[in-house]
């Protein structure tokens, strides 16, 4: 005797940094029945927890592989630098990576920006992660750039963070397999994109409404409608109009 198969679930794969908050809300709204199961991995994980079938969609940051992964991209957020409260660069609204040019930023093993020239100088070793990275500007060691989710992700009471105005972003999508394009998946991209409940590019489209019953109501809308008065023909005119707009009555007797 076999035992009854799992009930279904989705399983959703977020990077540090992304808050799915939102989607998972609706997701509990509108299929209470399906439980979302939410899998945390680092930034290097992600691409392989998809592949491997250890989640059904993730949120992580771009690029991906398009010829394995599918992608839908979010939205993009500001590049910004961390750095002590007490340094000269939180006196100012936002800098350039050219004015960090003597100092030391780190460069963690699991940085997410695509730089064709990373600004400063480089550390002697590169921190394993961001969270240690941002442990060695804490200590004074050197600064920090990252985008602005991760600097609000290990926010400390010591340190603060600048934009870094031509610098490279970040973007984050919502990516899964392209050949397990599921149902609940599809589902989830709808929620994603903002569809509807009711939405016919979703799986529970609204019922159309009857043509008999539009065809019904106007049809007695148009019984409803007062008959029009006696002796108002089309092509006939009443009262002083004429044919050509003459006035009609008795002809003037000539003198």
């Amino acid at each position: 005797m076999t035992g009854s198969p799992a009930s279904p679930s989705f399983r959703l794969a977020y990077v540090p940094g992304v808050t799915p908050t939102k989607w998972v809300r609706i997701w509990q709204e509108r299929l209470p029945d399906i439980p979302l199961e939410l899998v945390a991995v680092s930034a290097a994980e992600a691409h392989g927890v998809l592949l491997g079938g250890g989640a059904d969609a993730g949120f992580l940051r771009l690029p991906v592989d398009r010829t394995e992964l599918s992608a839908i991209p979010l939205y993009t957020e500001t590049t910004v630098v961390v750095v002590p409260k007490d340094h000269l660069v939180a006196a100012v609204d936002e800098v350039t990576a050219e004015e960090l040019a003597d100092e030391i930023v780190f460069h963690p093993l699991d940085d997410t920006l695509d730089w064709e020239r990373r600004p400063g100088r480089p550390a002697r070793e590169r921190p394993a992660t961001t969270a240690d990275a941002v442990q060695l500007v804490a200590a004074g060691v050197g600064l920090l750039v990252v985008p602005q989710s991760l600097a609000r992700l290990h926010h400390r009471r010591d340190l603060t963070y600048r934009p870094i105005t031509d610098a490279p972003r970040s973007q984050v999508a919502l990516s899964w397999p392209e050949e397990r394009t599921t149902d609940m998946v599809e589902d989830f991209i709808g929620i994603v994109r903002g569809r509807t409940v009711n939405s016919s590019r979703g799986r529970r489209p609204a019922p159309a409404q009857s043509t008999d019953n539009r065809t019904g109501a106007q049809g007695a809308r148009r019984k409803a409608a007062p008959p029009k008065p006696a002796g108002q023909g089309k092509g006939r005119r009443t009262g002083s109009g004429g044919p050509k707009g003459g006035r009609r009555g008795r002809p003037r007797r000539r003198s």
